[in-house]
Order: structure tokens, then C-alpha cells, then sequence
């Protein structure tokens, strides 16, 4: 039997999703049921595997924390003295998903490389996108300097029990794997390529700036999200939907040491 016909026979047999954008884009935008913003900064609800379930969230540990603040103000020095980004460290977080089998594929499983940033916490979130947006239009280096001082006093912008991204290219046209097991199962696991590595396990919250439901501190942070990547890359024509990683474990996957061979560091294990 050729390739192509037994490809599509194991598709026939197999459950596959039908792969419809107007099932998850509604009126032009997305809306996420299945993960409820965090009220407390401590539990999370969100529908795993087709059920509800209460998840806590972990804070990052020291030691990830200065890894990747001292990684990302290098990140900084070598724009300013125009040295090529590195691909390794922080910003560029390795997200695996799985839980939508599309169909062009025989697995409901993705992998992919996300550009990641702190989240801001809901009661300075308002006053840090009035600096950023006060600042938008001074030079780039001025941008870099305010982007620093952010890191310089992480603890006082950012909440630390995750990381928030943009997913930059699902539309209603057309939707990526990662998106698409997002929405249908709303875990993810992140990890870094880089030595101290780190990896970490999280709820997915999908935020459409579009979504006129949107309300509170999930309306922020769609808007944050937008507006640090045009502060740090310039202006886009649009927005994108914002994804919230929510950390609920996390690992140090570091080589070299028998005591932590990619064992949980948060929560400890007993």
C-alpha cells in the first residue's frame, strides 16, 4: 500500500477533530471558557483533559529568578552594543501542547519556540503600561533603559508564578497546533534551552484583545502583552491573542548534578 493511501485510511479510523475556525473564532474574535483568571494569584480553574479542576500556582524559585534576570539584562547589553541575539536563555521558552489532532497530522501533539516575559501583578499592571506608554515614543536606547529597570525591581512589577506571551499568528484563516491544543486542552509545558535549564508546567489562559468580554485584569493583560512587544519590536498593524502560562510546576532540568536530574523543585517534593 502507498504512503498516501494508508495515511488516509489511518486517518478514517482515527477520531479526528474537524478542522473548523468558526467552531473557536466567533464574530471575528476567540473566547476562552476553560481557564478562569486567578482571583488570588494562588489557585487557577481550569478544564484539563474535559474536566474542571483547582490547580495551585508555584512561584518561581531564586534561583530561576536570577538566571533569567541576569540572562535578560545581557540580552540587553548585546543589543546595545550590537551583538547578535543569542537564541538560547529566558525570552525564548520551547512550549509543548497536545489535545487538537488536525487534520494534516496523525498526532495531537506540538512543539514550538515562544517569545516570554514576566506577568505583570493585577495591582501595578494599570500604573506599568501608563510608564510604558508615557515612554513610547523616546529613543530605543531610553526603551532598553526603562526595560532594565523593570528587571532591576522585578518584585515590585511582576507577578512570578508564570510568564505571558503572544500567540502572533492564529487568526480565524488560520490557526497553529499550538493554538489549537491550547484551546481544546489548555496545559503546556515550558522549557529552556540554556545551562542552568529550567523547565515548567502550566495552565494556558488564551486572551483575545478583540474578546469585548473581556474584563478587569484579563482585559490588562491582553493589553500589556501588546503593547511591551511593540514597545521593545515597534508598531504592528494589529493585536494578537495574548497566552498567559500560568506555572503550577516547575523543574530544574540542569545536567551534571545526580541530586536533580530533572526532578520538581516547586512545589518540593516530599
Amino acid at each position: 500500500m502507498k504512503y498516501g493511501v494508508l495515511f488516509i485510511a489511518i486517518m478514517a479510523s482515527c477520531n479526528v477533530f474537524a478542522y473548523n475556525p468558526d467552531e473557536l473564532f466567533v464574530n471575528g474574535y476567540y473566547h476562552q471558557d476553560e481557564v478562569l483568571t486567578p482571583d488570588d494569584g494562588i489557585i487557577i480553574k481550569a478544564k484539563v483533559n474535559g474536566e474542571f479542576q483547582n490547580y495551585v500556582l508555584a512561584a518561581f524559585p531564586p534561583s530561576f529568578m536570577d538566571w533569567n534576570i541576569k540572562k535578560r539584562k545581557q540580552a540587553l547589553n548585546d543589543i546595545i552594543e550590537h551583538k547578535p541575539p543569542q537564541l538560547n536563555g529566558p525570552h525564548n521558552g520551547v512550549v509543548a501542547t497536545y489535545g487538537y489532532q488536525r487534520n494534516d497530522s496523525l498526532f495531537a501533539l506540538n512543539n514550538s519556540v515562544k517569545g516570554m516575559g514576566f506577568i505583570p501583578r493585577r495591582d501595578t499592571i494599570k500604573e506599568l503600561m501608563a510608564h510604558l506608554r508615557t515612554t513610547q515614543n523616546e529613543s530605543y536606547n531610553v526603551k532598553l533603559d526603562v526595560i532594565k529597570d523593570l528587571y532591576e525591581n522585578v518584585g515590585k512589577w511582576f507577578d512570578l508564578h508564570g510568564q505571558i506571551s503572544l500567540e502572533l499568528y492564529s487568526e480565524s484563516k488560520f490557526l497553529t497546533q499550538t493554538f489549537l491544543n491550547q484551546a481544546y486542552n489548555p496545559i503546556s509545558t515550558v522549557v529552556y534551552l540554556d545551562i542552568p535549564s529550567y523547565k515548567f508546567k502550566a495552565i494556558t489562559q488564551l486572551l483575545d484583545p478583540h474578546d469585548p468580554t473581556l474584563t478587569g485584569y484579563a482585559r490588562d493583560l491582553a493589553d500589556y502583552a501588546n503593547l511591551i512587544h511593540s514597545y521593545f519590536h515597534g508598531e504592528f498593524s494589529k493585536e494578537f491573542i495574548a497566552v498567559i502560562y500560568w506555572a503550577v510546576e516547575i523543574y530544574d532540568n540542569s545536567p551534571g548534578r545526580l541530586d536533580a536530574r530533572g526532578l520538581r523543585i516547586v512545589p518540593p517534593m516530599p
